[in-house]
């Protein structure tokens, strides 16, 4: 997966929320429904979240300097957590708010058809924002199912948009079936309990991106399969005896960090270790290119009695 396909899948959510929040806005203004306010709220906050998300993929282009010697490659999971948190006080909690006021101070709703079609054009732009992501996260996901990507992603970009277009799909679905129980039984409760629905399945993606992104904030390692690559890749580099121990982390989307302790032949000189040390180094970055800090110690191979072997 590019960069420049993680920047498509956030600019088209965010001109697709850009225009879902000035309908839903005008909805709510002609209509007075609650639920309409808590989606246009919603999509105010994810178009502010996709805008996050493009500063934080900018900010983390940054080289790497004395005081970040690593880089800025974690200000990409900095900003999607801001992003979850957002979406949890602003999107969610809103809406419930809204809905528990409309509960309690019910109002009649006016010109239902007006909201109605205007959840039906952001239904529309909201699936051509979800189509967006899915498409350019596939090559990313491959053969794993949508909640495996969803928890193991060192993107996190793509789990932001999917999982916010997902939740703004279901939260219209919500909004239309209470405007449709508010106009069959005339009874404007149904909005208000609708807006806390919205709220909670706000809340819940929310808590769980803040999960995800707190995880890879703190320092993930890097996937099993590349951890297995970076194995066998140095495990079979000539020179080599044996694979000691690696350790890996990932301090940015698609930089990993490696240390490995290996044990090389004996009898090198300084220079043949310095050699050896290189062609372990080229032949991890050629399996995975990713690894592209690299700290190799030679050392020897002790068992659990203590002795070299």
């Amino acid at each position: 997966m590019s960069a420049s396909g993680g920047k498509k899948a956030i600019i088209a959510a965010f001109l697709a929320n850009l225009g879902i929040a000035l309908a839903k806005f005008a909805g709510f203004l002609i209509t007075g429904a609650s639920s309409m306010l808590s989606e246009a709220i919603h999509s105010v906050a994810d178009t502010g979240n996709q805008g996050l998300l493009l500063l934080g993929g900018r900010r983390s282009e940054r080289a790497a300097d004395q005081e970040h010697p690593f880089g800025y490659g974690r200000e990409r999971y900095f900003w999607s957590f801001v992003v979850a948190v957002v979406l949890f006080t602003l999107g969610a909690m809103f809406a419930i708010y809204e809905g528990i006021h409309k509960i309690q101070h019910p109002e009649p709703l006016e010109n239902p058809a007006v909201a109605i079609g205007i959840l039906g054009v952001a239904f529309v732009l909201e699936s051509f924002s979800l189509r967006t992501a899915v498409h350019e996260s596939r090559p990313l996901k491959g053969d794993a199912s949508w909640w495996t990507f969803l928890r193991t992603s060192k993107v996190p970009e793509f789990p932001v948009v999917v999982l916010e277009d997902t939740g703004a799909l279901v939260g219209l679905a919500v909004a239309l079936v209470a405007i449709i129980l508010n106009i069959v039984t005339d009874n404007s409760v149904y909005d208000g309990i609708g807006s806390v629905v919205i709220g909670v399945i706000l809340g819940v993606i929310a808590v769980f991106l803040c999960v995800e992104m707190k995880s890879l904030l703190i320092g993930e390692s890097a996937s099993p399969a590349d951890r297995r690559r970076i194995d066998d890749a140095i495990a079979a580099t000539p020179g080599v005896v044996r694979l000691i121990h690696s350790r890996t982390e990932h301090v940015g989307p698609e930089e990993i960090l490696l240390a490995a302790k290996v044990e090389f032949e004996s009898g090198l000189d300084v220079a043949g270790l310095a050699e050896a040390v290189d062609r372990v180094e080229s032949a991890v970055r050629a399996a995975v290119p990713a690894a592209r800090i690299i700290y190799v110690e030679p050392d020897l191979y002790r068992d659990p009695a203590g002795s070299a072997g």
